[in-house]
């Protein structure tokens, strides 16, 4: 007669941290209780392909498809099933599960210094700048999000600057918009990797909302937030990248996507439906042909994001 095993207590007491680290995987930080590197499973080469959280406890490889929790690892890497891992789980230490100090260095293998917090700030930022005015920004907007004409030296100088944070709401950069026709029209930092951040995501998270509209610039996200929506993301382009749809997932089950309305944006539309649709719900919203969000007043914003959600 088999044993009786309590599964819940098992995942609840074992955490995958230490059952990682009892199988030597090594990792890289991604973000708060984020990793990220090879799969231990099926041993690929997608250096980033395999995801961790420890705060849920959760792990899933996007190139082999195994995820789920501390049982499904120990399972899928000694090819058993699940009782028989949740008793090998208990015999690494006796009769008791596995339980470790928690060493989350180590865990990671490097630091993305992408991610790592500015050591300064820019200041003299004019917020009232006419471009912004023909943008449709109004100036409590353009403070909020500390976007203005900056005059100093450096890489931005004589830019529209707009700052961007990390979900943690850290500032990692600034990206300087070209306010006449001086080229390139947005340019960044050489080291900032923009498919590892959602432009707004640190006031996204905050406004408590379950569910967030996805954007694809900087004007579109704040012309929403402007608007009243204040749980909205932009990704800096028309591309959801595996380290953006990681964030998303973590905080939201409910994404509404507002990309142009033009080929450039529906298309990625569809994709990136279809990269979250298997995880949380997904509402596209098509604008007109050869419409941007940040071109739509702020009242038929409103209306059409409500009546895509009578829609539905």
């Amino acid at each position: 007669m088999l044993n009786w095993l309590d599964f819940k207590s098992i995942k609840r007491t074992v955490t995958l941290e230490s059952v990682l680290r009892h199988y030597q995987v090594k990792l890289r930080r991604s973000g708060r209780d984020q990793y990220r590197g090879c799969c231990p499973i099926h041993r690929g080469n997608g250096r980033d392909a395999f995801h961790v959280n420890l705060a849920r406890n959760v792990f899933h490889c996007f190139a082999c498809g195994a995820g789920g929790t501390v049982l499904d690892f120990v399972a899928a890497m000694e090819g058993c099933s699940l009782f028989d891992a949740a008793q090998r789980l208990q015999s690494m230490t006796g009769s008791t599960p596995l339980t470790l100090t928690p060493n989350r260095k180590e865990l990671v293998r490097e630091r993305r210094k992408v991610s790592s917090p500015l050591n300064f700030k820019l200041t003299g930022i004019d917020c009232a700048h006419p471009y912004l005015a023909q943008r449709g920004i109004i100036e409590k907007t353009a403070v909020d999000f500390g976007v203005g004409f900056y005059a100093g030296p450096g890489l931005m100088h004589g830019r529209l600057v707009i700052p961007i944070h990390n979900a943690d709401g850290e500032l990692i950069a600034y990206c300087g918009r070209s306010v006449d026709q001086t080229q390139p029209r947005y340019r960044l930092p050489s080291a900032f990797a923009k498919s590892e951040i959602l432009f707004n995501m640190h006031r996204a998270s905050s406004a408590r909302d379950n569910f967030v509209v996805v954007v694809e610039g900087f004007f579109d996200c704040m012309k929403v937030h402007q608007a009243g929506v204040r749980s909205v993301v932009g990704l800096m382009g028309s591309a959801l990248y595996e380290p953006q749809r990681h964030v998303l997932l973590e905080r939201f089950r409910h994404v509404i996507l507002l990309l142009d309305g033009d080929a450039t944006g529906r298309k990625p539309s569809t994709a990136i439906a279809q990269k979250l649709r298997p995880h949380c719900q997904v509402r596209v919203v098509l604008l007109p042909d050869g419409v941007q969000p940040d071109q739509l007043p702020a009242k038929d914003i409103g209306k059409t994001l409500q009546a895509s959600a009578n829609d539905d």
